[in-house]
């Protein structure tokens, strides 16, 4: 079986991105499921329900989030009622959400998703190897093959985990940096691995905001209000095979497509 991974998806132009390039990539690849993270969808900081929906509605299958999902307060009721959504697992008990879901998909497979965050250079929160090891003894009684987004900032951090869930689950792919990394590969005992999937959304940007406000903090020191950027936007994301049987990645391949906007 195919999965597509989709990397962040930054405001307007990021949902713009996937809706014109989503269909190329289905045709190419007929990803059994596609996984998404959305964090940044609504206004290039946080999730609403109205973009959840825009984006299931070009063919995303779970959406996952991070750090930013606690932005917009209309998405907590969301959170709790459609499954098809995922807040980071370590979160302390009491937040809103589910961090991770079974999706019965059409080919007959039951597909875990687990979303994690780190805690290197990110808020201090539960163990994400800790939790990652309870989700994925309870998740593997119930579903055929587990796949987790690991939303963090140190890329030691996400090998580390990759390391520690190889063999365990189907593929550990990164997220939140927006920028893609070229270190895809399999692990020794079969689980895929890339440290970042990349950003969805404007290529001219700084992290999918306008260069000019970023290099005025940067000169000066002081804030500035982000606005995202415009122009030419891309996808970023991997594609990964699955074996049906074994549960194990066959192969991991970076995708970076340009959408003619």
């Amino acid at each position: 079986m195919n999965l597509l991974f989709i990397g962040d998806i930054v405001g307007r132009p990021g949902r713009r991105a996937v809706k014109n390039v989503l269909p190329d990539l289905i045709d190419a690849y007929t990803p059994d499921a596609i996984i998404a993270n959305g964090e940044n969808a609504a206004g290039g900081i946080g999730l609403t329900q109205d973009t959840a929906e825009e984006l299931f509605s070009l063919g995303v299958t779970v959406l996952t989030t991070g750090n930013h999902v606690w932005r917009k307060k209309e998405l907590y009721k969301f959170l709790e009622n459609d499954t098809r959504i995922v807040r980071p697992a370590n979160y302390p008990p009491g937040a809103p959400g589910k961090g991770a879901t079974v999706v019965h998909l059409p080919c007959g497979i039951r597909l875990g998703v687990i979303n994690l965050i780190g805690r290197v250079f990110m808020a201090p929160l539960d163990c994400p190897f800790r939790v990652a090891d309870s989700i994925v003894t309870e998740l593997s009684e119930k579903c055929d093959l587990i796949v987790v987004d690991f939303h963090a900032e140190a890329t030691s951090e996400k090998i580390a985990m990759g390391c520690f869930l190889d063999g365990r689950v189907a593929c550990v792919v990164g997220t939140h940096t927006h920028v893609q990394t070229a270190d895809e590969r399999i692990l020794p005992k079969g689980t895929g691995y890339m440290s970042d999937l990349g950003m969805t959304g404007p290529i001219d940007s700084v992290l999918g905001v306008r260069t000019d406000i970023i290099i005025d903090r940067f000169l000066t020191g002081l804030p500035r209000q982000f606005q995202i950027a415009s122009g030419p936007t891309e996808l970023c994301g991997a594609v990964v095979t699955i074996d049906d049987g074994t549960g194990k990645t066959r192969a991991i391949k970076r995708i970076r497509e340009a959408a003619l906007d």
